[in-house]
């Protein structure tokens, strides 16, 4: 029986549903490779940030499988450690670090969305025969689509001021953030004081995919955005329009670069080591080198090192260290 809904609702029902994508035991691990995943250097640098904006707690959002918290633990053990997923806490997580499916109010947190905010279901717009933004609805057995009424109110409203349709050729689509705003104007509200962080794959004003970004990943590889649970569903995310919701809810000071720029900023650097360490040092020598190895992967820009990296201050400045990016406002 075909069941038609937007893709906002298809996508809230496939990640998070009661048999949703990421609620299966091999997490998203076992699908797609994060920072996380690709080297404990960015559990490192995430630590040195904190450190250089002297908070004591580190709240991971959209933790996964608590990988990340586990390796900042490593780094700095004194570090109080909050995850916050749909998921059930991870049996492997220590005890001292605390789990749950809400933000927790925190004072003095690093708050980390690593790849979060790409996964707050959207809604998708698309360009009619007759020039009318319209919106999307997806089979969600099949991944067939059909566009249904005139987009109205508060979407309507959102496209105007973020990613305007109007006068587009048919066919041009946009998703619409105004999910991700909400989430993370949320998120920023629950800090009483700290840094902010969003790492996702990202776009501004004057670089949106004229398309729209929505698609599909299972077990590494990129495949169809079918909403029926077997599949990730991901869309990019309009930084800007984030950006601005978090200073709306409060936050301050902002700077919005590129992982590339920020970690390198916090010592993650890919030269190798020099050859003379090979013959004084051989152990050492080695381990630069997969230092070097996974530093590259990190920062490369046809990869992870192209993600934006939003960071925005709550009750105090973001830490002097970080890069103003191209995109950053100021």
């Amino acid at each position: 029986m075909e069941r038609w809904l937007t893709w906002k609702e298809a996508t809230r029902r496939a990640l998070y549903g009661a048999e949703g994508f990421y609620r299966g035991p091999e997490g998203p691990a076992g699908h797609f490779r994060t920072s996380v995943h690709a080297s404990p250097l960015f559990a490192r640098a995430l630590a040195d940030l904190a450190a250089a904006a002297g908070l004591t707690a580190v709240v991971d959002v959209g933790a996964g499988r608590g990988e990340l918290l586990i390796a900042l633990r490593r780094f700095a053990p004194h570090l109080e450690l909050s995850g916050v997923d749909v998921a059930d806490r991870p049996e492997a997580l220590p005890p001292s670090i605390a789990w749950g499916t809400e933000i927790p109010a925190s004072d003095g947190a690093l708050l980390v969305a690593n790849e979060w905010l790409d996964n707050v279901p959207a809604d998708v717009a698309q360009v009619d025969e007759h020039g009318v933004p319209c919106m999307v609805e997806v089979e969600t057995r099949t991944g067939r689509e059909r566009l249904t009424d005139a987009i109205r109110g508060e979407d309507a409203r959102w496209l105007d001021r973020w990613w305007p349709l109007l006068g587009a050729e048919p066919g041009t689509r946009a998703e619409i953030g105004a999910s991700r705003d909400a989430a993370w104007a949320r998120a920023i509200e629950r800090l009483g004081r700290g840094v902010a962080v969003a790492i996702d794959y990202g776009h501004a004003s004057d670089a949106r995919p004229p398309y729209g970004s929505l698609a599909g990943y299972r077990q590494g590889r990129q495949v169809a955005p079918v909403p029926d649970g077997t599949c990730d569903v991901t869309c990019h995310v309009a930084t800007d329009a984030v950006a601005a919701a978090g200073t709306a809810a409060g936050a301050g000071a902002t700077i919005v670069t590129t992982q590339r720029q920020a970690l390198k900023a916090l010592g993650v650097d890919g030269r190798r080591p020099p050859y003379e360490l090979a013959r004084t040092d051989p152990t050492g020598y080695l381990a630069g080198l997969r230092d070097a190895g996974e530093a590259g992967e990190l920062l490369a820009l046809s990869g992870l090192g192209a993600f934006h990296w939003l960071v925005q201050g709550v009750g105090m400045d973001v830490p002097a260290l970080l890069p103003r990016g191209p995109r950053s406002p100021g």
